[in-house]
């Protein structure tokens, strides 16, 4: 008995140690099948997650293609024909709208090298080259690296792209046409560093056949190529449409000044809205030009001494020696101080008028404005109507003075301009981009005629003004075409004053060739 029963007992450790393992076994497939089943939850929850995204972008980008056969303009800054505006928006009410936030879809396309470029002149003159790199990047399929301003001509300006312009505005803005780094990528970055770029200066007024056929193979040699002249370097006329289009896309869209620079420009125009209308006059009369053109009416011997030393200074000035009275006689001048009072009042313009005068210092000072602001004694300028704390982050940087400058300007109701020098040509493409706005644009061989008619006694007042008038009665920047010169691109009108394949309605944006 005692023999069964421990032989008992030990059945039933045995059964029981077995039955223990079996159910640890279970327990462990069980949680093996749950584990597996967590994973496969798991895993279908993330294709689902990724599926939905992709559907969701691929919406996102046709709803796009649709925002843009609506209203192609994805970034509201001034207002414009070309990118289908419903209504003007003028300058003081922009900060009430808010800038659209969508991006345009990125172009993809097999990049044919990097473009560098150094600007050259002033505001405008770079504003424009920048407007023909754009289109030439685009064209040939290059990156464009972000374009180096001047910093070596008459007014050494130390600022750089992005002190003047929204440079992230004006990477994303253009990304579904050309694409444009900051830098160099690092490698390629310590090849300009040692100075082992290959560098040129374009041919002016060139066809777009040139930079297909000349410049294009240096890319495919080079991998990057340094442009390091770029004022009038595409010509005006001659070129597809879509690159036309483009220039103008880049001019009055993707070249966005600074945040800073737009609120004070409304602040200025503001000031001057509160008390009526107002004049701006680019008064051309400034030392660089006058040392430049060899300009001097009604300056002194001293003066002229001055002007010719500084002409001899800058060696990329061509023209040193220059017959001043002939060249005035020619209309090649800009008017003098005195010229322009006489000009404004034979034109009829109120003596009472707010005028703005946008341009650096006058040369010769008070001395030289004294007949205009005896004429016109509202004369206003950016120094006397905002605080000294206004424009510390200006001084000594032309190139954001003269934006200040072009913003007032494009928001006159008359712009005057006494000579036709960069600021005068893009701002006048601009406001008749605008809608026409009314730009006085002055006869100055004409008008110089007239003036000597008048100051030798040979026409009376009422004479000389009714002739001023009748001069410029159809010369108020309103549409017309371009006048085309085959082989004198300089004489012909530049594609900037008169963009007029951007006056007609906006057509889908340049695709990939």
């Amino acid at each position: 008995m005692c023999k069964m029963k421990e032989s008992d007992q030990k059945c039933n450790n045995s059964c029981d140690w077995k039955m223990g393992f079996r159910f640890s076994d279970e327990e462990k497939v069980e949680k093996l099948k749950n584990s597996i089943s967590i994973s496969r939850s798991r895993m279908k929850l993330w294709m689902t997650r990724a599926i939905t995204t992709v559907l969701l972008w691929t919406c996102f980008v046709h709803l796009m293609a649709l925002g843009e056969l609506w209203r192609p303009k994805l970034f509201i800054t001034w207002p414009s024909r070309c990118f289908h505006f419903d209504s003007p928006m003028p300058l003081q009410s922009s900060s009430s709208l808010p800038y659209n936030v969508f991006l345009p879809p990125k172009r993809i396309y097999r990049n044919n090298g990097y473009l560098m470029v150094s600007c050259n002149g002033g505001l405008n003159q770079m504003r424009a080259a920048i407007c023909d790199m754009v289109a030439i990047a685009r064209y040939l399929n290059l990156t464009l690296i972000v374009p180096n301003l001047d910093k070596t001509s008459f007014w050494a300006d130390p600022s750089e792209f992005e002190d003047v312009f929204d440079i992230d505005h004006f990477v994303l803005s253009l990304r579904d046409e050309v694409r444009i780094l900051r830098k160099l990528p690092p490698r390629l970055e310590r090849r300009f560093e040692s100075k082992m770029i290959y560098s040129l200066s374009p041919i002016s007024w060139s066809n777009i056949s040139y930079y297909h056929n000349q410049i294009l193979p240096l890319f495919q040699k080079y991998k990057v190529v340094h442009l390091n002249k770029t004022d009038a370097r595409l010509a005006n006329n001659g070129l597809p449409i879509e690159l036309q289009k483009l220039r103008c896309r880049v001019n009055f869209n993707a070249l966005r000044f600074t945040s800073r620079i737009e609120e004070l420009g409304r602040k200025v125009v503001q000031m001057l809205r509160n008390k009526g209308p107002f004049l701006v006059l680019h008064l051309r009369y400034e030392m660089d030009m006058l040392a430049f053109s060899g300009c001097t009416r009604g300056c002194n011997n001293d003066e002229v001494d001055e002007l010719t030393r500084m002409r001899y200074a800058y060696p990329w000035w061509k023209e040193k020696i220059i017959d001043s009275d002939l060249k005035r006689k020619e209309g090649l001048c800009p008017l003098t101080p005195e010229e322009t009072s006489l000009v404004l009042s034979a034109l009829g313009i109120d003596p009472n008028v707010q005028i703005y005068i946008a341009s650096g210092e006058i040369y010769g000072g008070d001395r030289r404005m004294e007949s205009l602001a005896s004429a016109f004694p509202n004369l206003v300028r950016k120094e006397t109507l905002l605080k000294p704390s206004d424009l510390r982050f200006f001084q000594n940087h032309s190139s954001q003075m003269a934006a200040l400058d072009y913003l007032v300007s494009l928001e006159s109701d008359i712009f005057v301009p006494t000579y036709d020098g960069n600021m005068a040509k893009v701002v006048e493409g601009h406001r008749r981009f605008l809608g026409y706005k009314k730009t006085i644009l002055l006869d100055r061989k004409l008008v110089v005629s007239l003036i000597d008619q008048y100051d030798n006694g040979l026409l009376g007042w009422d004479e000389f003004s009714s002739a001023m008038k009748e001069a410029h009665s159809n010369r108020d920047g309103s549409s017309k075409k371009r006048v085309v010169i085959p082989d004198r691109p300089k004489e012909e009108d530049y594609f900037y004053t008169n963009p007029h394949e951007c006056l007609e309605a906006w057509e889908e944006p340049l695709r990939s060739s």
